[in-house]
């Protein structure tokens, strides 16, 4: 592999969450940009960084300012853009907001879309809290699990999906996203809507907003509702070196790229140049106490799956069917535990004493894993992942590294997950 890298005239590197989700995940992305600039592989043709990401526009949405520490040139243009002080502080990331509900900090909770409290870690010991608020509202294209984690108000406000469409004064609506190699595109949906009575989010939000804030002359929430373009107008205004003539260039084939300072060898240090980073320390990230016996779960998703959204209990990937409640495991280690294919075991994380982590009723797969690991489908196994085991760069959950023990289920076990789950018949 050394000796392909050092033959080639341009390398790019792809990953997706197997690097990210673990607790040196952040740590791990810096040395793969240090790889990328040991040979120049940054900021030329043929050559570069790949991130993968499959959630819709989630790029976008930083780029327009969606971010619990957004840049300060962005608020101050912002600011005078729209005639109002926007806020400094620091806000809330996903684990951060769980926190926050575990502390009793926060009072409502407003969901834009996603499925947040099927999604989020350590679910068995935060979902209980939120019915400790006074008020939760999801918006969203059809109903999840997260409609049923409330608060004392709950309120579910069907939208419009990106597919169906927008009419607005008899106009069909075009929005934008911006896909992970920095393309804008317009998106214009061409279903016929689920229901007569659905509104767009752009009506929501500006909704709540007319509602919610003292009128200001320099933002007019209808007229943004009735002409979508009008919201690019002020996107321009806001970020205009990136969105100039953002209506117009929506309109070329493919959309249009935003600039990117590393693709053009644009270095925002104090040299100048690009620098290599380096971590803190090389050690295992496993926290389990030594000589501990367990395994270390990586959390998967299926064949029939897009993020929480689970369209089969087939897998196709794996010639798995029928069932989601699984756990894949090395021969060898199935042999070394004295479990055989078909047991059924409850897992246990092997981190923090203090809570205890359990997800019963799986059916051991041997499959092709590496020894010391297993592997079980997300979101099913999310309450087995404590809420602190993340990295310390992006927030992100450590979901391809738990370490758990396994217990074999007895027969009586066995049954009652079975029965629970439609499996069997109950006993009578």
């Amino acid at each position: 592999m050394a000796a392909v890298y050092k033959r080639s005239k341009g390398v790019i590197c792809c990953w997706g969450m197997g690097i990210t989700q673990h607790k040196r995940g952040g740590d791990a992305m810096q040395q793969i940009i240090n790889l990328l600039l040991l040979r120049g592989n940054i900021g030329k043709l043929g050559a570069g960084a790949c991130p993968v990401r499959g959630h819709s526009n989630v790029q976008g949405d930083r780029t327009m300012g969606i971010y619990e520490k957004a840049g300060e040139p962005f608020l101050a243009s912002m600011s005078k853009v729209f005639g109002f002080e926007a806020s400094r502080k620091k806000g809330h990331a996903v684990a951060e907001t769980c926190e926050a509900l575990l502390r009793g900090e926060v009072e409502a909770l407003i969901s834009m879309g996603g499925n947040f409290f099927r999604a989020i870690p350590d679910t068995d010991v935060i979902c209980p809290t939120v019915s400790r608020l006074k008020m939760t509202v999801l918006v969203n294209t059809k109903l999840n699990r997260s409609a049923t984690v409330h608060g004392q108000k709950a309120f579910l406000l069907p939208c419009v999906a990106r597919s169906e469409r927008d009419l607005q004064n008899g106009v069909a609506q075009t929005i934008t996203v911006e896909d992970s190699m920095s393309m804008v595109h317009g998106s214009t949906g061409m279903l016929e809507p689920a229901s007569k009575h659905l509104i767009s989010e752009v009506a929501i939000i500006a909704g709540i907003a007319k509602a919610t804030l003292a009128p200001n002359p320099k933002v007019d929430w209808d007229s943004y509702v009735g002409d979508y373009s009008r919201i690019r107008d002020k996107i321009e205004e806001v970020l205009p070196e990136q969105f100039y003539d953002f209506n117009q260039r929506i309109l070329e084939p493919g959309g249009f790229r935003l600039p990117n300072a590393a693709s053009e060898r644009k270095w925002d240090t104090e040299s100048g140049k690009a620098n290599f980073l380096f971590p803190e320390g090389i050690y295992d990230e496993d926290d389990t106490p030594p000589g501990a016996e367990h395994l270390q779960l990586m959390t998967i998703r299926s064949h029939d799956q897009f993020n929480t959204t689970v369209y089969s209990n087939d897998d196709r990937y794996r010639d798995i069917f029928g069932d989601r409640m699984v756990v894949m495991l090395n021969p060898q280690d199935i042999e070394r535990l004295g479990l055989k294919a078909g047991d059924y075991i409850e897992f246990q994380t092997a981190l923090d004493p203090t809570t205890a982590r359990r997800a019963a009723g799986f059916k051991v797969i041997p499959y092709d894993v590496p020894q010391g690991c297993c592997a079980a489908y997300y979101p099913e196994t999310n309450g087995l992942l404590p809420l602190a085991n993340r990295d310390k760069h992006g927030n992100t959950p450590a979901a391809k590294s738990i370490p758990v023990n396994l217990v074999r289920m007895s027969p009586e076990g066995t049954q009652v997950a079975l029965e629970r789950r439609g499996l069997i018949a109950a006993a009578s």
